[in-house]
């Protein structure tokens, strides 16, 4: 028998890492746009899965921000139901009208549909095809725009979507070893124009800015660059415990925060308590920004008489009698 293609066994190695440990009862859901990543992830899961006793299941999501999507999305379906995926569906769905650029709407959009896919099918987990080259363009981004630790931390490798888990098992595996794998697994994968238009901040870092980055720095840039990523997802999960401790601890009987226990935090660990008790207040969490944070700290370790801070969301805080408590606008 013919030795397994490295590019293959290393995806099927990875999907089955992320696939073990999941609770039985409904199937694994893929997300495939029918590009090299999301296919590659598509076949190792369709071979995987039901060598753990798992039901596999696809969904394709068509943007309609193109000709001919709706007919690619319906071939990746029929393709999906070829190669023995217990169901193939496509969700259309609307970007136009949503809140924030381009790139933002679609993705929003996108998982909006997984969500109700996913909830609709009862699936213990949704599954994308995101690589170690879209991790190191995260981090690229997160820096651009000034991102914490947050944004450098990049994509997880598990979030909650809705109540289900979304995994990327594809996090270690580079873009050339999933088109190697479709290309030694007989696969045509989708070439989505919008990859490689420069009118997209990702296009630009993808198609200029990396390859520039590795011809500077040498091949290990992209690889570095998903280790930050991991290593400061750790950092973070370390610092998120030490606030959630924090927070507990200067609670105030009114649903305030105490000054003082404030003021004997670190930095990094009192901007994490300001943030998650501003999400608490009903601070909307995608306009919640540094500036809103900074603002909340200046009450408690620059206090001058300053009037309140106004988050997103209509929500006032103010500092009185040796604690932060919220206010609704008059």
């Amino acid at each position: 028998m013919a030795a397994l293609a490295p590019p293959v066994a290393a995806i099927r190695v990875a999907v089955r890492r992320a696939l073990t440990g999941l609770p039985s009862g409904g199937p694994v859901l893929v997300a495939c746009s029918g590009g090299a990543d999301s296919l590659a992830l598509a076949a190792a899961t369709v071979f995987v899965a039901p060598r753990l006793g798992r039901a596999a299941a696809l969904v394709t999501v068509d943007h309609g921000l193109q000709d001919g999507s709706a007919e690619r999305a319906e071939a990746v379906a029929t393709w999906g139901r070829e190669v023995g995926f217990a169901s193939a569906t496509v969700v259309r769905v609307e970007v136009a009208g949503r809140p924030g650029g381009p790139e933002a709407a679609a993705r929003e959009a996108r998982y909006q549909a997984l969500t109700e896919a996913a909830r609709q099918q009862n699936a213990v987990a949704v599954l994308t095809g995101h690589t170690r080259d879209d991790q190191a363009e995260t981090v690229l981004l997160a820096l651009a725009r000034g991102a914490g630790p947050r944004g450098l931390a990049g994509m997880p490798a598990r979030r909650d979507l809705g109540g289900v888990p979304l995994l990327r098992p594809l996090l270690e595996i580079g873009r050339e070893q999933t088109r190697a794998a479709c290309a030694v697994l007989g696969l045509s994968p989708w070439q989505d124009p919008h990859n490689s238009d420069p009118s997209y901040a990702r296009s630009r870092v993808r198609g200029d800015l990396l390859p520039a980055l590795v011809r500077a720095l040498g091949p290990g840039v992209v690889d570095n660059l998903a280790r930050t990523a991991r290593l400061v997802a750790a950092d973070n999960a370390a610092l998120d415990e030490l606030a959630g401790t924090a927070l507990a601890a200067a609670r105030c009987p009114d649903g305030g925060l105490s000054v003082l226990a404030l003021l004997g935090l670190v930095p990094a660990v009192r901007g994490r308590v300001l943030h998650s008790w501003a999400r608490e207040l009903g601070a909307l969490p995608g306009a919640l920004s540094h500036r809103h944070v900074a603002a909340l700290d200046a009450l408690v370790t620059d206090w001058h008489g300053q009037g309140p801070a106004d988050l997103p969301g209509g929500v006032r805080v103010l500092r009185r009698d040796g604690r932060l408590a919220s206010v609704r606008p008059t």
